[in-house]
């Protein structure tokens, strides 16, 4: 065997060796780079993310006196709405979008609460919350709920979802696109082992 052989093995292992160790690494290089330097321009989800914690339930009544606590939307996603009592137009229409949001819903519908807080001494019309039977309309002026819901302008602007387990999870912008909310809903309610 010659000097020169002798020399061949160790050069061959060697660059073998640093193969070996580039394709160990280079996944992790590439996945670090990703993550800093490539942000998607797009999510899965179309309401904001909040971060979760659970409100706090007052003391509140609905519009008909009795009693009312959230507690009694435990085990369900609940869609939140903060208006006066007057409702407008705009009003109107998220009352109308969580009740065809739900209504889409079909088999799972029956997942699904509507809350209306009403924000002021106003008390809506009676023929309004018949046409919107089956949201909770309570009675919030006042009532420190109202300060724990975050809100990136006024509480009227939004519609809140809160999950079974009472944590608010996702705020939606004025005049939010009722087809993109419903999606978000359905991908919960197929990944959701409550409510």
């Amino acid at each position: 065997m010659s000097a020169e052989d002798g020399k061949v093995p160790g050069r061959a292992s060697r660059v073998t060796l640093a193969l070996v160790a580039a394709v160990c690494i280079a996944p992790i290089v590439a996945s670090v780079a990703l993550f800093l330097l490539w942000q998607p321009a797009s999510r899965v989800n179309y309401g904001e993310l909040l971060t979760p914690g659970q409100l706090a339930s007052p003391p509140l009544t609905d519009v008909a006196g009795r009693p009312f606590d959230l507690l009694q939307l435990r085990g369900k996603w609940t869609y939140i709405t903060v208006d006066a009592g007057s409702c407008d137009g705009y009003c109107r229409d998220k009352l109308w979008k969580m009740r065809q949001i739900r209504r889409t819903q079909g088999k799972h519908m029956e997942r699904i609460e509507r809350l209306w807080l009403v924000s002021d001494a106003n008390l809506p019309e009676p023929a309004l919350v018949k046409e919107y039977e089956g949201t909770w309309v309570v009675r919030a002026a006042g009532s420190s709920l109202l300060t724990q819901l975050p809100a990136a302008g006024t509480l009227r602007d939004h519609i809140y979802l809160l999950d079974p387990l009472g944590n608010l999870v996702l705020r939606y912008p004025r005049d939010a696109d009722p087809s993109r909310m419903k999606k978000d809903l359905e991908r919960l309610l197929k990944v959701s082992r409550i409510g």
